[in-house]
């Protein structure tokens, strides 16, 4: 054997342990192990290739260029997904979100009269017994995280053999099997947990995508809205060269069959010199032809690759919104979803001939646009979280974050034993000063430590300042800014960090990313269509349906026009019958609480794909879900849905905006409907304002409230609906009337505690007052918040809107000491979310070898059994050794968790 051929003898070894083990992996992963198993190979002076790939040993240059034509990206971990599928001897379950290989297999099989099933479809069975008979392709979708164990004997390939005839027992029919049946499994899971009897049937294959595939897909989307004519023609030489190389490969067989099969000197055999000449000259016209197309492709390339900035930008930003359904299961999006506002950005962007200002202006508008988009379906606890993600996701991209400072910020760094004592103990805790200690290793950071040591006092101003996150730290610190600065922040105050992430944000980002947009019913109606479900996910306290239903009045949509259902056990047929009606008819259906009827989802997820589908539903149609967060929820309704919180939102400010931007305050006819307008519109202020305090004060956990009630705006409405009838009615305000009907019975109701009531009935009495009449009335201490005068709806509008974003606890009624312990929930709470979306780190083996070595040494229990034989005569020997098993295991848990070692001494009686 020549060494080419050696080389590619164990290259294939290794390509075989890529296909059978790594499928499941990330393209890191893979590499990795690669990489060990190369070096391995050369430690066992086993020949491979310095520079191996599972294209470079496995592929087929022309079928590889076919798959990517079908719709395989073209980076090189979907290149290898596509060899291993073609290659692996057991069938592919592709773990594909994102519709990748969906797609692609679409595509490719087309031709082939390819069947789609999914285990909800009725007819799976037949369709697959057709399939294995005729030899044609089936693609399994959606699958959960168990298959139907119909398919096992598919799965296992478990065929007999009669008479010459291959068979397959599928239940209880057998099954004449053809050779060319195929099989392919998709997914729609992020992360799914295949228990090992369904992993070791198929092979599963990680089909997440790669920001290299998303950068050009996206890439060739904007080359074909800027530049057409260019991308029409790169598509059609595409094409031409993948006809080429088709083209090349079957002259080369011809030659080896002309060679192969010639007798003699083949000089003589005229027939086969005359193929070689023609194969000849068509081989040289061909690659002429695919020098010119290569220049060609060249130069389009260039141009394409101006647009780059535009899909790198983008591609960074989809996989920030990937990563958020680590932190709730809820947020799912799909690329087809992002593609599309990607597009639409596209289209309404600003113009302009300059190239580089036409790509800020694309960035600009996008980036914004997904703001929106997302930041509608998020919790309020998690819209600073994703303002940050995306900040740092676009500063990394543009390399401007360090790795390490990033994740100490997070973590406050590895915890290892502190051997520098605390220099000032009497006010900074030892845990801030290990953190500081840790810190001082720090890129830009070193000499921290020595500085807090030899200026304690000047540090000690920061930690006692109320807003240190805008105070200028001592000597050259000041000059400290983004994260460095926040790291310095977090080992001293970190209830502060949340401040500081907003002006961190702002001043990268732009002050619009740290007030998120309010609800608006309105704009996400206008972002639906008839075939994409409205999603409500829900949290206690907040119930869209009496908005849901006003929206639908004015939209002419409301009586029996609009639907309600209230899923539970045995409700899913009536649910189908309606939505079959409303389909037709162009009228909503609304499915409350699809997180009882989770054996259900299944079938509304089959509606949603099958029978809601755009030539057979009425333009007018809306299908409208509320639901808690589920696992169970379907991830394609999710993924394709427009989905929306319908929180109070975090912060005073924005829960004033909130109650102003929505209706009925927003609709004008109520606005303006009271004889006595300027007492009408300084009390709804009040009561607004008043709504807006008791919310917030659930922040501040027993400080706010003995118990946590959910206040909601079912209260407020009723509760200003009332001002205006006893305005309208009475020429005194009922002051006495209003205060019981809005503090004992509205908001009262739900007050089981006496100490709240009286709480809520003082906070009350400050806005339900004579008083509330003067000019220019102060609602807290300052001149900050006040009743403002009687004007228009917009001048209410832009005194809100210049209100302080962070409200101080003294609006609440609380010492400034009451915000320690929120602001700092709520930083814990920000790093622990922004963790999740994070990969598992593998490292720590520093901390491990601290750990190990501190712990005791265990007893060597084969000399305990030597010194101390079992024996009969002797039952203490036996329990000695009992013992020393159970105490080796206590005393590594004694370092771990100090409170259980106690209850292991003394359960074993020592």
């Amino acid at each position: 054997m020549s060494s080419v051929g050696l080389l590619d003898h164990w290259d294939v070894l290794l390509s075989s342990g890529t296909v059978a083990y790594l499928g499941a992996f990330t393209v890191d992963y893979r590499a990795r192990c690669q990489k060990q198993w190369l070096a391995q190979c050369k430690e066992k002076v086993i020949p491979v290739s310095s520079d191996f790939s599972l294209s470079n040993t496995l592929g087929d240059p022309v079928k590889i260029r076919a798959w990517q034509i079908a719709g395989l990206p073209i980076d090189s971990f979907s290149i290898d997904n596509g060899i291993i599928v073609s290659n692996s001897r057991r069938w592919a379950l592709m773990i594909d979100p994102q519709g990748q290989a969906n797609k692609w297999v679409k595509n490719m099989e087309k031709a082939n009269k390819l069947s789609i099933i999914k285990f909800s479809d009725a007819t799976y069975v037949r369709t697959l017994e057709n399939a294995l008979q005729l030899g044609t392709p089936v693609l399994l979708e959606n699958v959960g995280e168990e298959l139907d164990a119909f398919i096992e004997p598919i799965l296992l390939k478990s065929t007999f053999r009669q008479q010459g005839v291959e068979y397959m027992r599928l239940g209880e029919n057998i099954i004449e099997y053809s050779r060319d049946f195929k099989l392919y499994i998709t997914t729609r899971l992020r992360n799914p947990h295949y228990l090992p009897e369904v992993a070791v049937k198929v092979c599963l294959l990680n089909f997440m995508i790669t920001p290299l595939g998303l950068q050009d897909q996206l890439l060739g989307i904007v080359a074909a809205k800027e530049k057409p004519e260019l991308e029409e023609k790169k598509n059609e030489l595409i094409v031409e060269s993948a006809k080429n190389k088709k083209q090349l490969k079957e002259i080369e067989d011809k030659i080896l069959e002309v060679l192969s099969l010639s007798e003699g000197n083949i000089l003589e055999d005229e027939t086969a010199i005359k193929v070689l000449s023609s194969s000849k000259m068509l081989s040289e016209e061909i690659s002429e032809k695919q020098e010119i197309a290569s220049v060609t492709e060249t130069q389009i390339d260039e141009t394409r690759m101006g647009y780059k900035p535009v899909a790198v930008h983008s591609a960074t930003i989809f996989f920030c919104i990937s990563d958020l359904a680590n932190i709730e299961p809820m947020y799912q999006y799909s690329l087809t979803w992002f593609i599309n506002l990607y597009v639409h950005s596209l289209a309404h962007s600003s113009k302009s001939e300059d190239l580089d200002l036409r790509i800020e202006y694309i960035i600009e508008h996008f980036t914004l646009s997904i703001y929106n988009n997302v930041c509608r379906s998020l919790f309020e606890k998690d819209k600073l979280l994703f303002s940050l993600l995306l900040t740092i996701g676009i500063m990394k991209e543009k390399k401007q974050i360090n790795e390490d400072v990033w994740y100490f910020l997070l973590t406050g760094g590895v915890a290892l034993d502190n051997p520098f004592p605390n220099p000032a103990p009497e006010w900074l805790s030892e845990k801030a000063w290990a953190e500081v200690v840790r810190a001082s290793a720090l890129p830009k950071m070193k000499g921290l430590m020595e500085h807090v040591e030899q200026n304690a006092e000047e540090w000690k101003l920061i930690y006692d300042s109320t807003w240190p996150h805008e105070e200028n730290f001592p000597g050259s610190w000041k000059f400290l800014k983004g994260l460095e600065r926040m790291v310095i922040l977090r080992c001293l105050r970190p209830d502060k960090i949340i401040p500081a992430i907003r002006e961190f944000i702002a001043e990268h980002m732009g002050d619009v990313y740290i007030e998120a947009p309010t609800f608006d019913l309105q704009g996400s109606y206008n972002d639906s269509s008839c075939c994409v479900p409205l999603i409500f996910v829900l949290s206690p306290g907040a119930d869209p349906m009496a908005g849901l239903l006003k929206f639908a009045d004015d939209l002419g949509m409301g009586g029996a026009r609009t639907q309600t259902i209230s899923l539970g056990q045995g409700q899913g047929s009536i649910a189908a019958k309606m939505i079959n009606t409303a389909i037709t008819d162009g009228t909503w259906v609304v499915l409350q609480n699809c997180h009882l009827a989770t054996s259900w989802m299944p079938t509304l997820e089959k509606i949603c794909e099958e029978v809601i589908v755009p030539e057979s539903t009425n333009i007018r149609f809306r299908l409208w879900l509320t639901s808690y967060p589920s696992e169970k929820f379907p991830v394609s309704i999710l993924q394709n849905g427009i989905k929306m919180t319908n929180e109070p939102p975090k912060g005073l400010r924005a829960n004033l905006l909130r109650s102003y931007l929505n209706d009925p305050i927003s609709d004008p006819v109520f606005f303006q409907s009271c004889t006595k307008p300027v007492m009408w519109q300084k009390l709804l202020f009040g009561l607004c304002f008043f709504h807006a305090i008791v919310q917030e004060r659930r922040n501040f956990g027993p400080l706010g409230w003995n118990i946590p009630y959910e206040f909601n705006e079912s209260d407020l409405r009723i509760s200003m609906r009332q001002i205006q009838m006893f305005l309208n009615d009475y020429k005194e305000v009922p002051f006495d009337a209003l205060t019981y009907l809005t503090g004992e019975c509205n908001y009262g109701g739900r007050v089981t505690d006496d100490k709240d009531r009286r709480l809520l009935l003082s906070l009350l009495s400050t806005f339900y007052c004579k008083e509330i009449e003067e000019d220019h009335y102060c609602l807290a201490p300052g001149d900050i918040y006040y009743i403002p005068p009687h004007g228009s709806y917009q001048s209410y509008i832009d005194y809100l809107r210049n209100l302080p974003i962070t409200a101080h606890p003294e609006v609440f009624g609380l010492h400034e000491n009451a915000d320690i312990t929120k602001d700092n929930q709520e930083t814990n709470q920000l790093f622990q979310g922004v963790l999740l979306t994070l990969p598992r780190q593998s490292g720590g083996s520093e901390l491990a070898q601290d750990i190990l070595s501190k712990l005791p040494n265990d007893f060597d229990l084969e000399v305990i059994v030597k010194l101390y034989p079992v024996v009969y005569e002797e039952s203490m020997n036996t329990v000695l050794r009992q013992e020393l098993i159970r105490f080796n295991r206590w005393a590594r848990w004694s370092y771990l968790d100090p409170g259980s070692w106690s209850v292991g001494v003394y359960s074993n009686g020592q």
